[in-house]
């Protein structure tokens, strides 16, 4: 028991850790672009 228990912390402590550096590492920045829409105006 107690080895399945060391096998679920190490797994957690592996996986945060895998989080931590995909967010620090990874690219995550939306890529831009221009965007230009027509609009009429109704003043007088």
């Amino acid at each position: 028991m107690l080895r399945l228990i060391k096998f679920a912390v190490y797994g957690i402590v592996l996986a945060l850790v895998g989080v931590a550096g995909f967010a620090y590492l990874g690219d995550l920045s939306p890529q831009r672009q221009e965007h230009s829409e027509p609009v009429s105006l109704d003043a007088q």
